[in-house]
């Protein structure tokens, strides 16, 4: 059973100095628990959470207390990935708790190796329901079964553990097999001639009905001419 030694907070004490001693504000509450603050030590809880996620059972240590306790929750940081604050939640005695379990892929399917497929993984985590020392950190999901592209490895396949019950339906699908499709490349759009034929020749109009009015103008200097003649005679 992992522990972890935990003191209690000193409410006037900002959350930041604490980080900055090398600890984390955190909490720990349940039903019949009342909430307390609490302090512990960052690199000993980076390693806690690597270990048991929130699915393992943690032995809270406070002095000569001890609570069975699961992460609850955490706060990391946006930017460092430095964990900021902890929630436990404290499992009350001779209660079973339901908990999220991870889903680890294991073996190789046929179906990936031989013949090209894609491996579905349907679900990532179960719901699963034990007394709090029954918990397992995670459960594998065989994929050696996956030969053919019909097969799938549902719910009622996995390797549950003495004690621990799934709370989904033994028909759920958890992995499956697709079959890989070609990428078949477009061919690139056929050019509309006649669409540039037409512009062009809409281009040729313009430029004509443009050099027309030179014209112009030359036939109106030429009357203008006429008309002074004619006024000197």
């Amino acid at each position: 059973m992992l522990s972890l030694s935990v003191e209690k907070r000193d409410m006037k004490m900002n959350p930041d100095a604490i980080r900055k001693t090398g600890n984390i504000p955190a909490v720990f509450y349940g039903p019949k628990e009342p909430t307390t603050p609490i302090v512990i030590n960052a690199k000993e809880f980076t390693k806690m959470w690597k270990k048991a996620g929130q699915s393992s059972v943690i032995i809270l240590k406070e002095g000569t207390n001890e609570h069975e306790v699961l992460i609850h929750e955490i706060d990391v940081h946006p930017l460092s990935g430095d964990i900021r604050h902890a929630d436990f939640y404290v499992i009350e005695k001779g209660k079973k708790v339901k908990v999220s379990v991870t889903l680890i892929y294991d073996g190789i399917s046929p179906a990936v190796k031989d013949k090209g497929a894609i491996l579905v993984k349907v679900r990532r985590e179960v719901e699963v329901e034990a007394a709090p020392r029954d918990l397992p950190h995670e459960i594998k999901v065989d994929i050696s079964k996956l030969v053919e592209f019909t097969d799938v490895v549902k719910a009622k396949d996995l390797a549950i553990p003495a004690g621990v019950e799934l709370k989904i339906g033994g028909e759920e699908v958890i992995a499956s097999i697709s079959e890989a499709k070609e990428e078949v490349e477009e061919a690139p759009a056929a050019i509309d001639m006649s669409a540039i034929e037409v512009e062009a020749k809409g281009k040729e109009v313009k430029e004509g009905e443009a050099g027309a009015a030179p014209a112009a103008d030359a036939k109106g200097d030429e009357k203008k001419g006429e008309a002074k003649k004619e006024g000197k005679k």
